[in-house]
């Protein structure tokens, strides 16, 4: 049956058709009307309001007005930031990155002279940097294997071989001399609140070392990476000396492992390096390996060779390691190879032979910048000069207030400053009576009497004085 000819059902309610609005009478009620069946009854009939539907809007990504896109926006660059200024980056005032500037801190807090367990340097690092207890470890021991700031005593891994240090339980370490006198100065340095606000770290320390260059450092932050390679440490005194006397220098990178080096292509920073291992032939069929290329180990550098053998680029007869101390591999050809032409084929197809890339970037200013070496060099000089300055500024005040004192001291007991007080019976009396008493020698002051000073002075334990006594304090003051 069709429809059309569907008997309509007074009883059954009338639904509205989806996208239709009805007409309605102005006299009836637009959400509902009254309709009067057969038996006369009445039934309300639901009418839909209408409404106004929303044209879409095509998606311009150059006006995002919608609040996610601002937040990842924002916290994406919250975040970049944050890796990039606080993490992976060094500073170029002290040459350090966050994580090893803590641990620094923290052997200076602690240091008595005496080795420190590695475990509890990283446990008082921790209240300074909040990446775990692993970033602290790792960090550490390799400021240790540089040997220039931190002295370890146990086992700190083997950079020859890769073999990882013990756990932080069973090692120690304490700073180096060289560290102590001329890193730290807690009168000259920079506070800020740690991530927590419980304590204070050092926004950087006034470092009279060139550490950028000395240490060298790896990072990769977001959008930037900085590979600074580490430069020989008498060799960058030579060159500020020769920034001081406005004389021409160089400086070429070195490394602790050795190696040839060939630095045809760095230019003052930039630019790359190759440094091929030291071989050394031994008889007609044998070759020694003594010194390796840095980011290399013996470990991985036998697999090299090995992984070259198997591929049919080089013939080796065997591959015995001697390393303990000192870097030992004999590598023997087969009959028929010389050990000149295994050498060449071992820095051909092997990592007897690496490249490095160097790129300086540094944080100065709170901002990340590309340098050069000589740059490094001229702003670290600058800030020794400035930093030796501040210094002496400091002493010298230390041994202005000195003798201040020294003076108020001397006139107090010589002059007989003291009696005038024991008839006071106020506070303000005294000091009264301490001001009145230095009025006539403020010439021999250095600067004018202050509360301080009267308190100072009023600590003074007065005993019995005699004749001698005031010639001994006046020969001690001369």
């Amino acid at each position: 049956m069709s429809a059309a000819k569907k008997k309509k059902d007074s009883n059954q309610q009338e639904l509205p058709i989806e996208g239709a609005v009805p007409a309605v009478p102005a006299e009836i009620n637009p959400a509902k009307k009254k309709s009067a069946d057969g038996n006369g009854s009445s039934a309300e009939h639901v009418v839909a309001e209408a409404f106004e539907t929303l044209a879409p809007r095509p998606f311009d990504p150059k006006k995002i007005q919608a609040g996610l896109h601002t937040r990842v926006d924002r916290g994406f660059l919250d975040y970049a930031s944050y890796v990039i200024r606080d993490r992976a980056i060094p500073n170029l005032a002290d040459g350090l990155k966050p994580v090893q500037r803590r641990i620094l801190w923290a052997l200076h807090e602690k240091d008595d002279g005496r080795f420190i367990k590695v475990a509890n340097v990283v446990g008082h690092t921790m209240q300074y940097h909040p990446h775990g207890d692993a970033s602290i470890g790792d960090a550490l021991v390799v400021l240790a294997n540089k040997r220039y700031l931190i002295e370890g005593q146990g086992n700190f891994g083997n950079i020859f071989t890769g073999d990882p240090a013990a756990a932080p339980r069973y090692i120690e370490c304490r700073l180096t001399e060289l560290a102590r006198t001329e890193l730290f100065n807690d009168e000259i340095t920079d506070f800020v609140p740690s991530y927590d606000g419980r304590n204070k770290e050092p926004v950087t320390l006034p470092s009279k070392l060139p550490l950028l260059l000395m240490l060298g450092t790896e990072g990769i932050a977001v959008g930037m990476a900085s590979r600074i390679l580490p430069h020989n440490f008498p060799e960058l005194l030579e060159a500020q000396i020769a920034i001081l006397k406005k004389q021409p220098f160089k400086c070429l990178p070195d490394f602790q492992t050795g190696g040839l080096m060939d630095a045809r292509g760095y230019k003052d920073g930039a630019g790359e390096i190759k440094v091929r291992a030291k071989i050394k032939v031994k008889d007609e069929s044998t070759v020694v390996i003594k010194e390796i290329p840095p980011t290399t180990t013996t470990d991985s550098l036998i697999g090299s060779i090995e992984d070259a053998s198997h591929k049919g680029k080089i013939k080796v007869k065997s591959i015995n390691d001697f390393t303990s101390e000192e870097v030992e591999i004999e590598v023997r050809a087969p009959s028929g190879v010389s050990a000149e032409q295994l050498v060449d084929a071992l820095y051909a197809f092997t990592d007897c032979e690496v490249t490095i890339a160097s790129r300086i970037v540094v944080i100065r200013n709170n901002r990340p910048v590309e340098m050069t070496v000589s740059d490094v060099l001229r702003e670290n000089t600058a800030q020794v000069v400035e930093t030796l300055k501040r210094e002496l500024e400091l002493k010298e005040a230390q041994l202005q207030d000195q003798l201040h004192f020294r003076t108020l001291e001397r006139i107090f007991i010589e002059e007989r400053i003291y009696k005038k007080i024991e008839q006071c019976k106020t506070n303000e009396a005294v000091q009264a009576a301490v001001y009145e008493g230095f009025k006539p020698f403020r010439k021999q002051l250095i600067r004018d009497l202050t509360d301080p000073d009267v308190e100072r002075l009023l600590t003074v334990r007065i005993r019995r004085i005699s004749l001698f006594d005031i010639n001994k304090h006046r020969e001690e003051m001369e």
